[in-house]
């Protein structure tokens, strides 16, 4: 596979590339060109061709792209091969809904813990997951080996937690705090997500076409 620079925007569609092979493949469908495929997802087909060429291209001209391999080749640069031991800091309403997600596990993405500081949720069980005490939280990171973990904390908490995160050797921050976090240490990714955003953006499309 070739090795340069991808760019954001690409790494960014390379998941609802991803997903949309994924219901081709539960649909029996066998290959697919770029202007089909474009088509279905509402990107040009000439983007599809560019995006996929970054990493060596994977269709045949008169052909298209087989739709089986092409699903498994992007998997496999997303890291999906790979196991992520992952846990949830902040177990409210957010947290035991991601908790309850069991997409995660299918992708690679296994919830071992739930940590909390409310007293009245440290002990409840979510999909057989026991809510620890934050206190908990880096040792059972260190004696179970995690790998992400997944914030759905009030701002204010939300960067002495991330930090005593790095202390303690997590890879990755999937942060749904209202705040973005930027952490010293270059070598621990954050990749932060404002539900709000998303909606305010909603909002204002609604607006335009009223």
């Amino acid at each position: 596979m070739i090795q340069k620079k991808i760019s954001t925007a690409v790494i960014k569609r390379l998941p609802k590339y991803y997903r949309y092979l994924g219901d081709l493949l539960e649909n029996d469908v066998v290959r697919i060109s770029s202007k089909e495929l474009s088509n279905r997802m509402g990107v040009t087909a000439s983007q599809i061709r560019q995006d996929l060429n970054n990493f060596g291209g994977f269709g045949q001209q008169g052909y298209g792209y087989n739709v089986e391999y092409l699903y498994n080749a992007i998997g496999k640069i997303l890291g999906l091969e790979n196991k992520y031991n992952t846990i949830i800091v902040g177990a409210g309403n957010l947290g035991q809904a991601l908790a309850n997600y069991t997409n995660f596990d299918k992708r690679g993405f296994e919830v071992k813990g739930l940590f909390d500081v409310n007293p009245r949720l440290i002990g409840i069980t979510v999909r057989g997951i026991e809510i620890k005490d934050l206190d908990e939280m880096g040792s059972f990171i260190k004696e179970n080996s995690i790998d992400l973990a997944i914030l759905t904390l009030p701002k204010q908490k939300a960067p002495k937690v991330a930090n005593d995160l790095v202390s303690y050797g997590i890879k990755g921050i999937w942060n749904f705090a209202p705040i973005d976090l930027k952490l010293s240490n270059k070598n621990v990714i954050v990749e932060n997500v404002h539900l709000l955003d998303s909606l305010m953006t909603l909002s204002y499309n609604i607006k335009e076409r009223i």
